[in-house]
């Protein structure tokens, strides 16, 4: 399954035209309703898939822990994913070797089937369809009621209920960089992860600045219209409204570089810095947000690295 995550510079092409690639596999059956469901995880977040090596346990793991794996030289723990999503799994055939925010963990899987790739226009919210949990969107890989859906994992939660020592808390953070924003002025913020949006408004309340939260890189341009209506009938520019953007990557509907790229060509909104927060890591990453006319990169997630990011950005 190497011989796929090759091509890294096709991949990051297809940064900015809203369009994304995900690696499908299944745990099992349901352990309520006996279905065996198609689960996602986007390929820029996957190292490679290998057929499961020899694991080793580890006395007094995590509960979930199947233990750890020598990946070409690299010591990682093995999360047991079919037994954290409550699938039987008649065996654990793959492992999916991720990074996450500056972490890498493989997955075991029951099965790993193929790549697809897909617009983000295709991925629904699954919080914003009462569903949420750890599923943090529903991926359509065809056209019509009968087409199957994909369940993309909030890979973040996971990590974080897993193996919590390796979350950074921002209550844990003594962050000393206060914004004096002028009145009115806030910050919008986008992540389609409940986890990321919880450490992000921490982070924002340490540094005494207002916020206002979208889920989706489309709710975040809807609201960034609304808040220059209302700006505009102030008698005030947006920019007096909207101090920064903080944006995702990964989202549903609208990814973060087609967010950054519309705000940048927009005359309106322009001027307004963006910051793009990912655990999507890499130079390529980083280069595109460049591209796109993003102020700062971030790699999730280190509460003071973000603040340090957002003060030189309104700097």
């Amino acid at each position: 399954m190497s011989a796929w995550m090759q091509d890294v510079d096709e991949r990051a092409r297809l940064a900015g035209t809203n369009k994304f690639e995900l690696l499908l596999f299944r745990l099992g059956a349901d352990s309520l309703s006996g279905s065996r469901e198609v689960f996602g995880i986007n390929v820029f977040k996957v190292r490679e898939a290998l057929v499961m090596p020899p694991v080793t346990s580890m006395p007094g793991a995590p509960a979930h822990v199947l233990g750890v794996a020598n990946i070409r030289g690299q010591i990682i723990p093995v999360i047991d994913l079919p037994a954290v999503l409550g699938c039987k799994s008649e065996k654990k055939g793959f492992i999916i070797v991720t990074e996450y925010e500056r972490s890498v963990q493989g997955f075991a899987v029951e099965e790993v089937e193929e790549i697809v790739r897909l617009d983000w226009s295709k991925v629904m919210s699954a919080e914003a369809n009462a569903v949420g949990g750890l599923v943090t969107s529903l991926a359509s890989m065809g056209e019509g009621e009968d087409t199957r859906l994909a369940l993309v994992l909030d890979v973040e939660r996971i990590l974080r209920d897993v193996l919590p020592s390796r979350v950074v808390d921002a209550d844990k953070m003594a962050i000393d960089m206060h914004l004096d924003l002028p009145e009115g002025s806030l910050i919008l913020y986008a992540d389609d992860s409940s986890v990321a949006r919880s450490q992000i408004e921490k982070t924002l309340e340490k540094m005494g600045a207002r916020f206002v939260a979208a889920k989706t890189g489309l709710e975040a341009w809807e609201r960034l219209q609304t808040l220059a209506q209302e700006a505009k009938t102030a008698g005030h520019s947006v920019r007096d409204k909207v101090a920064l953007i903080l944006t995702d990557l990964e989202m549903p509907q609208m990814d973060g570089f087609t967010l950054t790229r519309r705000i940048k060509e927009d005359e309106r909104f322009k001027e307004i810095p963006v910051i793009i927060h990912s655990s999507l890591s890499g130079s390529a990453n980083e280069s595109h947000a460049q591209s796109v006319g993003a102020e700062g990169y971030v790699a999730k997630f280190i509460p003071e690295e973000l603040a340090r990011a957002i003060k030189h950005a309104l700097a």
